[in-house]
């Protein structure tokens, strides 16, 4: 075996994060986005001893429980929705079965209650927000605006009729490539750091269907590099002639704002370094579980509204009784869970890094008549030093890497008695569990939680309390299971 060798196997083991491994001449090799069961075509990526990586070519045979015929055109070319060939009792089941593996490699057998995975209430139109991004479709092809090809850096896939979110988007992403096909304005070309159209975000409310479209581009005129001040850009981008042709659109749901964000900065992702109102407002509300909530244009807020609902009912019965109790939502984004739990508890302190997010988090306690949550921006490294209130009980829901070390020992140190912990990346939370259980908490309860139909993501909660004094290890002295499990 050697580099660039192209090889055929069957896969004979699925696990997170969407690798398969198959055993051949001697060695496993782990291909990405292989699942068990099929039969593949991988060309040698990297090899090592007795193992190495692969590169997916080409599936020759499904596994047998790859059921179904994907509803989406743009399967297999765009890099999302990878479990669109099986039903979703079989999605469920593989993402349970990966996120307790995790689990139990780093939880002594037997000492948590799994509650197994809950699915989404909706498997189809299920996303409230898509960031799509502007670029060819080929080197030097045609303007495409939508997804990135699988497994590629530069490629662009088009994709007008994604089957993960309402209609209205794909309306909207066709009339805007269109206009700018028509106008010949460039992409922005991340290597050459020259052009102009870089993403387009669309947010939509599941509960009254209004619509955010927000273009985002560079301040640049053409390839020239020259920028521009605003009345101009708009001018060379055509705005007044886009924001009438959205307008005119028949959509389901009503165009409640149209914004236009700058960002000439060199990172790829969606950075608002300006953002300006061209029609309507910047924001749109949300309803989840009888609260309202205002959502801005990159507050931070759960992609599937109605999932949101699942996890956040799995989170406050994980959390427990709350009465007289002080809870610290760190990492809180706009301030979802904190707002779930205010009205049963005597306080809420929410710590989110996004001031933006903060700022809608205050916003919508007031709009929800919750007087008892206050909330803090910063990193929660630098921020919990200051905050004079002592937490009973900790809820965590950090980004996808989960909890800083430097932050994870601070956390330890208020030594409160329960801890939530809510993770849409397992692998980050297994870590961080690691360190959890050596400083004295046991997970308690744990489950799935679906959010991401037709994909390989899911989200997890685990329940953790802390071992009272004279237990040993990791396996407490007791007298009752109730003590445990509550």
């Amino acid at each position: 075996m050697k580099k660039g060798q192209v090889l055929e196997g069957v896969v004979e083991r699925y696990a997170f994060p969407n690798k398969g491994y198959v055993n051949i001449e001697g060695r496993t090799i782990s291909v990405k986005g292989a699942m068990e069961g099929q039969k593949i075509r991988f060309s040698v990526k990297k090899l090592r001893k007795g193992g190495g990586e692969g590169r997916l070519l080409e599936v020759l045979e499904r596994a047998p429980y790859e059921t179904k015929e994907p509803a989406c055109p743009h399967f297999g070319m765009c890099g999302g929705c990878a479990y669109q060939t099986l039903s979703y009792e079989e999605q469920l089941r593989i993402k349970e079965a990966q996120v307790k593996a995790l689990l139990d490699s780093v939880l002594p057998e037997g000492s948590y209650v799994w509650d197994g995975i809950k699915g989404s209430p909706v498997q189809e139109a299920y996303r409230n927000k898509m960031e799509f991004s502007f670029g060819d479709a080929y080197k030097d092809g045609p303007l495409a605006l939508g997804m990135h090809k699988k497994g590629s850096f530069h490629d662009i896939v088009t994709v007008d009729s994604c089957t993960i979110v309402d209609s209205d988007y794909n309306q909207i992403l066709r009339t805007i490539l269109d206009f700018y096909t028509e106008k010949k304005i460039p992409f922005y070309k991340k290597m050459q750091h020259v052009g102009v159209l870089r993403h387009l975000v669309v947010r939509q409310s599941a509960s009254n269907k209004d619509i955010l479209v927000n273009l985002v581009t560079t301040t640049q005129s053409g390839l020239s590099g020259q920028h521009l001040a605003q009345d101009e850009l708009e001018k060379s981008l055509f705005l007044d002639e886009l924001i009438e042709k959205l307008l005119s659109l028949s959509l389901h749901g009503k165009i409640a704002g149209i914004l236009h964000t700058h960002n000439d900065s060199l990172s790829d992702a969606v950075i608002p370094e300006k953002i300006v109102t061209l029609y309507g407002q910047d924001y749109i509300y949300e309803n989840i579980l009888g609260l309202t909530f205002k959502i801005s244009p990159f507050s931070f807020f759960q992609t599937n509204s109605k999932g949101a609902e699942v996890l956040y009912e799995s989170a406050r019965s994980y959390v427990g009784e709350t009465k007289d109790k002080v809870i610290f939502d760190l990492y809180s984004g706009t301030g979802t869970i904190a707002q779930m739990l205010a009205p049963v508890a005597k306080k809420v302190i929410g710590v989110e890094i996004v001031e933006e997010a903060v700022e809608a988090a205050r916003e919508n306690a007031a709009l929800n008549g919750l007087s008892n949550c206050e909330f803090i921006a910063g990193d929660v490294l630098k921020v919990i030093d200051d905050i004079a209130d002592k937490p009973d009980i900790i809820v965590l829901d950090p980004p996808r890497d989960g909890i800083h070390p430097k932050a994870i020992e601070k956390i330890i140190a208020y030594g409160v008695d329960e801890m939530v912990y809510i993770s849409c990346k397992p692998t980050s939370l297994v870590r961080d569990l690691e360190i959890l259980q050596a400083r004295g908490y046991q997970v308690v309860r744990g489950c799935a939680i679906d959010q991401f139909v037709n994909t390989l993501h899911c989200e997890s909660i685990v329940h953790l309390r802390k071992v009272k004094s004279g237990y040993v290890g990791n396996e407490p002295e007791i007298e009752s299971c109730e003590c445990i499990y509550g």
